[in-house]
């Protein structure tokens, strides 16, 4: 993958999470909990914008090769799932990892346990650190 089509690959998934997140707004009054569906809908709208300008700018970004992929993925990954935990909280009504916006719901068992999956691997995702992640990478960076 090179660098510039690393970038539309961004800017696409940008623009698809950007929709989600539109189309989401418009579910908002048939959802079980409506202001999870809201949060949904801002969510989605804000990773996709999010994504978009990270793509505006991976060129720029000067990290070792394997730094670069995996933060790629981690990307692509982090803006999908946290609309899809959002999203799915409103559709479910669950609140076990959504305290807040989840307040007075409560899904079924294995409904809380795949949000929960899911907002816990979100998590996880944008947790992720490494060394180069400050500017300090090596002079081995190379394009895709």
């Amino acid at each position: 993958m090179t660098p510039s089509n690393a970038k539309r690959r961004l800017i696409w998934h940008g623009i698809l999470i950007f929709l989600l997140g539109l189309v989401a707004g418009a579910f908002v009054p048939w959802l079980k909990n409506p202001r999870m569906g809201v949060a949904a809908h801002v969510g989605g709208v804000l990773s996709g914008i999010f994504l978009i300008l990270v793509a505006l700018i991976w060129e720029e970004i000067k990290l070792p090769l394997w730094a670069k992929k995996t933060d790629f993925w981690l990307f692509l990954y982090a803006s999908h799932t946290g609309w899809l935990a959002q999203f799915l909280a409103a559709v479910f009504g669950t609140s076990r990892s959504m305290t807040v916006g989840g307040a007075g719901f409560t899904g079924n068992a294995w409904q809380e346990a795949l949000v929960d999956f899911v907002a816990i691997t979100f998590s996880a995702a944008i947790a992720r650190r490494h060394p180069g992640a400050l500017g300090t990478a090596d002079a081995a960076t190379e394009p895709f």
